[in-house]
């Protein structure tokens, strides 16, 4: 995906211990937004207070993307079993200060590439049907709609994607 200069605004780095709780209160926050702050999403992950922990391994990542020096946002993926060479896409989310204007789409280019120089073939991602504006980014960049995977850990989800990664 080819990304306007002006979108590129946005910085990033690897999730380090100190950013744990900003992007707890990111997620949870965008969560509650949309009443999903229930059992069967990533509100209540065991992980989501540690997540440099958890995406500390050689096969996967967490970024947290800076704007203005101050942490915006954060996008991760880990390994998914449903398909071959997969990676899921997980715990994309914005400050709401932060949303629009490309940011999501820089963020979603980012971690794709990030996960293909990892070696990765394709991303898994599972979302809501009320996160309209999430789904919008994710069709237009060539995410396709498949039927529920056995291998689903947020019971809550109802909308899943794949897409192959470019190499």
């Amino acid at each position: 995906m080819n990304l306007p200069n002006d979108m590129l605004k946005l910085e990033y780095r690897e999730i380090c211990e100190k950013d744990n709780a900003v992007m707890a209160d990111i997620i949870r926050g965008n969560l509650r937004a949309y009443g999903l702050d229930i059992p069967g999403t990533a509100y209540f992950d065991t992980s989501l207070d540690n997540l440099s922990e958890y995406y500390r391994g050689d096969d996967r990542s967490y970024l947290v993307f800076i704007k203005d020096g101050q942490v915006a946002g954060g996008a991760g993926f880990a390994p998914f079993s449903g398909f071959e060479d997969c990676v899921e896409l997980q715990k994309l989310y914005l400050k709401d200060e932060v949303k629009g204007g490309g940011t999501g789409y820089q963020m979603l280019d980012v971690i794709e590439k990030r996960a293909a120089a990892y070696g990765y073939k394709r991303m898994y991602l599972e979302t809501h049907s009320c996160l309209e504006a999430a789904i919008h980014i994710y069709e237009k960049s060539g995410y396709v709609r498949i039927e529920k995977p056995e291998q689903v850990v947020h019971s809550t989800m109802d909308r899943f994607y794949i897409k192959e990664l470019d190499r």
